[in-house]
């Protein structure tokens, strides 16, 4: 019983310190980072006020972890983070019998960088930052990504609120 017991306590005592956490809830970001600089990012596309939309979103999923004062200035700020959406691409992916297009991935692509504006160290970049969703789609309407983006608004909402949420992991649970 005394064995039965002591292998039980090594067990829990081995498996205290396994750093589990929730996802999405951790922070690999130093302590001191609590203002957040976010100005608008840059859009290098035709796709009307998609700078704006990603800016906001970006801004409220960093809010809604809980730790971070998110200002839109560039200065007086612990850390900050800027980007620039440098394409919107819309690609058929899926044919019915007669050749035409019934699914279409859509592909947006950004450089994207985070810095410790105390150390002035990039904490984060990346150049080419890819989200890619695929959307089922009428085949008349499928001219261009400016096109298909500003007539499925659906589609538009999906993809700003992923490419967020992607982000915003990947800076603060170092992905």
């Amino acid at each position: 019983m005394k064995t039965l017991r002591a292998a039980l306590l090594l067990a829990l005592v081995a498996h205290a310190g396994c750093g589990y956490s929730l996802a999405g809830r951790g922070s690999f970001l130093p302590a001191y980072i609590q203002r957040i600089g976010i100005p608008q990012f840059v859009n290098s596309t035709a796709v009307f006020d998609l700078d704006r939309q990603v800016t906001e979103r970006v801004r409220t999923e960093f809010i809604g972890r809980g730790k971070y004062v998110i200002v839109t200035e560039a200065t007086g700020v612990d850390a900050l983070l800027t980007g620039t959406i440098s394409s919107v691409t819309l690609t058929p992916v899926a044919f019915n019998t007669s050749q035409q297009a019934t699914r279409y991935a859509l592909t947006l692509t950004a450089t994207v960088e985070f810095k410790d504006m105390r150390s002035n160290k990039v904490l984060w970049t990346n150049p080419s930052m890819q989200y890619r969703e695929e959307f089922a789609l009428n085949p008349t309407n499928a001219l261009d990504s400016t096109t298909f983006l500003g007539q499925d608004v659906n589609a538009r909402d999906r993809m700003i609120n992923e490419v967020a949420r992607a982000l915003v992991s990947a800076i603060v649970e170092a992905f």
